[in-house]
C-alpha cells in the first residue's frame, strides 16, 4: 500500500510464491523492473527462486526484503542475483529510497547487512588502507559503507548536501568508479 502512494512507482503484482509470480507473469509482458522477494516463502524459497526469476527475466533487479540476517543467506542471495539485501526492521522511507536506487542501476543493503557482509568479507581487526582518498573522503565513505544517505551523511560529518556530494564526485573519480555501490566495493577492498 505505501509503494502505491509514491508518484514514481507502480506495483504491478503481489504474490505469495514464486511459483504464483512465474505463473501469472510471461516474459515480455510489462516485465516488472523490481522485484521484491522474501526467503521464506511457500514452495521455493526466495534463495531457490533468485535464479529461477533470473532465468526468466533477467534484467529485473531483485531486492531482498527479509528477516533473515544471517552471513550464509545474505551472500547466497547476492551471489545467486540479487542486487539488493534490507531487514524486514528497514523504515519504510528507506525501501522506498532503496528500490529508486535500485531502479536507476544501484545497490542498496540495510547498514546492519552492510556491516555483515563487510566483516564476512574482511578481516574485521584490520580494515584495508586506501591510500588516495582524503581523511574527509574516507569519513564520507564511511558513512557510504554504514548506508547513510547524502542527507544522513551531512548531518553526520557536519556539512552541507552539495559538499558530500562534490566529495562522492571526487571519490567516483579517485576511486575510477561511476556508482556508490562500485565505491564501496572498491574501498572495502582496499584498491
Amino acid at each position: 500500500m505505501f509503494i502505491e502512494f509514491q508518484d514514481d512507482m507502480e506495483v504491478i503484482s503481489v504474490h505469495n510464491s514464486v511459483e504464483d509470480f512465474l505463473s501469472v507473469h510471461s516474459a515480455g509482458q510489462h516485465d516488472p523492473e523490481v522485484l521484491i522477494l522474501d526467503i521464506g516463502l511457500p514452495g521455493l524459497s526466495g534463495l531457490e527462486g533468485i535464479k529461477v526469476i533470473k532465468n526468466v527475466y533477467s534484467n529485473i533487479d531483485i531486492i531482498m526484503l527479509t528477516a533473515y540476517d544471517d552471513e550464509e543467506k545474505i551472500i547466497n542471495a547476492l551471489s545467486s542475483g540479487a542486487c539488493s539485501y534490507l531487514s524486514k526492521k528497514t523504515p519504510l522511507e528507506q525501501i522506498m529510497d532503496s528500490i529508486r536506487i535500485v531502479a536507476q542501476g544501484g545497490s542498496y543493503m540495510s547498514p546492519s547487512i552492510a556491516r555483515k557482509l563487510s566483516q564476512h568479507l574482511f578481516n574485521k581487526s584490520s580494515k584495508p588502507p586506501v591510500q588516495r582518498l582524503s581523511t574527509k573522503q574516507e569519513e564520507v565513505m564511511e558513512g557510504l559503507v554504514d548506508g547513510l544517505s547524502y542527507k544522513e551523511l551531512a548531518s553526520r560529518l557536519n556539512i552541507s548536501i552539495d559538499t558530500v556530494r562534490t566529495h562522492i564526485k571526487r571519490i567516483y573519480n579517485v576511486l575510477h568508479v561511476n556508482s556508490k555501490a562500485g565505491a564501496v566495493s572498491k574501498y572495502l577492498k582496499g584498491l
